[in-house]
């Protein structure tokens, strides 16, 4: 067997009262691929973090190759050979592929002229040899995710880390990307380089590594070959209980049809077609999932929806909700007539990280009469509701603290928007984008249960996500989306027979998004 090339002995971190990891002891063998899964708020971020030095640990020592280091920063993890690809990509958009790379090591030196020639070469040979094709000259705005996240592993191999840890490295790739990735990760094992992969896609964990480790509340509670162990082993590992990895989803009765798009179009800003003749309806008591790879008009027909597209755009075609038109309507008009909306990017437009969980869970609903007394917040009421909310989707939070959004894990400020827009009063349609993207096995076992009460009560919804096995899972009809028109619409019927071998389904349904 390799040595181990990072060993972790009793590392512990404490944030205030809570513990983050406890008495970790873990080995990574060099030139392997390690997979840590846990639910969110596990401790799986803190513990890579701190082989990054990112943070210090409270307690516990680190070996790297065998040799016993305090790492204080990224720079000197860097210096031990250590990288890290972040969930959020750490790119500048206005400079290209290679300044990207080379910001921080210029190799050059002070106010003498870049070497970029020479950079481009060795940039050029490190991707040829790993499958990592990139333009070095283009601009970084230019690229897809993909090629983004190339580029990011592109930097640490120009540094010559040799352990490199992925987190989420899969969260907003397509499956040919995500395939791409692993012969990557194969190359890079093969030339003795030691992956940390941290993921919440059993699948992806059980196709790529070699040993995986669990976690659950900051500790670690498993490491086997992962040849040993199926995903439910791993799911109630992580989660401490039998976990159902296929959501019952009983025959939908779709009603009359509540949105319907017809013959949009959309030009942006710039003059270039995000959406092309794009028609659908979606009906009472149906989930109309929509499949297909980011970039292709997802995110300006869900900008179009919920009123948000820049007034300087051109759109032709008709948007009406129950018969009524949503075209010129502001959001707060749009909720109004009953409509709810869980974004792609919850920091961004659905949340106040730095408020409190009561504030952020009556967030465009402030104004209903449930929440309000004597011309102000009635908090007793919006107490209540917190604590039910919380109940009810199974957030897991200390209440009576009153703690900001911020402090809860991605999965738990997740299921705070859902209960929010779900439980709206005389909701007609409900916009899903992306509902579960970077939440674990167990939220999302919850999230999908919710999903589909919401449809059994009536109520119409579209479904955005990236997620294939998610749309043919929860879908009535699935719409493929390429460059901003339905390639390809399955029915209902060819859904039924698809769930019964998703992996070659999934196959059909990216014929038609690439």
């Amino acid at each position: 067997m390799n040595a181990a090339a990072v060993r972790l002995s009793g590392i512990s971190k404490k944030f205030g009262a809570l513990w983050a990891n406890r008495d970790v002891s873990l080995d990574i063998q060099a030139g392997s691929i390690h997979a840590i899964v846990g639910e969110n708020g596990a401790g799986k971020s803190t513990l890579t973090k701190i082989i990054y030095g990112l943070f210090s640990p409270t307690s516990g020592s680190i070996s790297i190759r065998g040799k016993a280091v305090r790492l204080n920063s990224p720079r000197e993890a860097i210096t031990e050979g250590i990288g890290m690809v972040h969930q959020h990509f750490m790119l500048i958009p206005e400079l290209t592929v290679t300044e990207n790379i080379i910001l921080g090591d210029e190799r050059s030196p002070l106010f003498a002229a870049l070497k970029k020639k020479e950079a481009v070469s060795n940039i050029q040979s490190i991707a040829e040899s790993h499958g990592l094709t990139v333009d070095p000259n283009a601009l970084v705005s230019e690229l897809s995710v993909g090629e983004e996240q190339r580029v990011e592993i592109l930097k640490l191999l120009y540094r010559e880390a040799e352990i490199l840890i992925l987190d989420e490295p899969t969260a907003v790739l397509t499956p040919s990307e995500t395939e791409q990735l692993f012969k990557t990760l194969r190359s890079l094992q093969e030339k003795g380089k030691t992956v940390i992969l941290i993921t919440h896609k059993l699948n992806e964990v059980l196709a790529v590594s070699d040993t995986v480790s669990v976690m659950r509340k900051g500790r670690i509670v498993a490491t086997e070959p992962t040849a040993s162990v199926t995903k439910s082993d791993l799911a109630n590992l992580m989660v401490g209980r039998n976990v159902l990895l296929k959501i019952d989803n009983p025959p939908e009765k779709p009603g009359k049809d509540i949105l319907n798009v017809s013959h949009v179009n959309l030009t942006d800003t710039k003059g270039r077609s995000r959406i092309d003749d794009l028609s659908f309806k979606v009906r009472a008591g149906e989930i109309y999932g929509i499949a297909g790879v980011e970039g292709n008009g997802q995110s300006e027909l869900l900008d179009l929806l919920w009123g948000m597209v820049d007034p300087q755009c051109i759109i032709n075609g008709s948007v009406t909700l129950d018969g009524v038109n949503l075209k010129g309507k502001n959001p707060a008009e749009i909720a109004s007539s009953g409509v709810s909306h869980i974004p792609e990017d919850r920091l961004k437009h659905a949340v106040v990280p730095d408020f409190s969980i009561e504030e952020n869970i009556v967030f465009g609903r402030h104004r209903e009469n449930t929440f309000r007394r004597l011309g102000g917040f009635d908090a007793a009421s919006v107490a209540r509701y917190t604590k039910r909310m919380i109940d009810q989707y199974d957030v897991r939070c200390n209440l009576e603290s009153n703690p900001p959004l911020g402090t809860l894990s991605g999965g738990n400020q997740q299921k705070i928007v859902l209960a929010r827009e779900i439980d709206r009063p005389n909701l007609k349609l409900l916009i899903l984008a992306q509902p579960t993207r970077g939440v674990d096995i167990g939220a999302i076992e919850m999230i999908h249960k919710k999903i589909i009460e919401a449809r059994d009560k009536g109520i119409a919804i579209l479904l955005v996500s990236a997620e294939l096995e998610e749309i043919i899972s929860l879908s009535s009809r699935i719409g493929c989306l390429y460059k901003g028109s339905i390639r390809r619409e399955f029915s209902t019927e060819e859904i039924r027979k698809g769930r019964g071998s998703e992996q070659n389904f999934g196959k059909e349904i990216g014929m038609f998004i690439t």
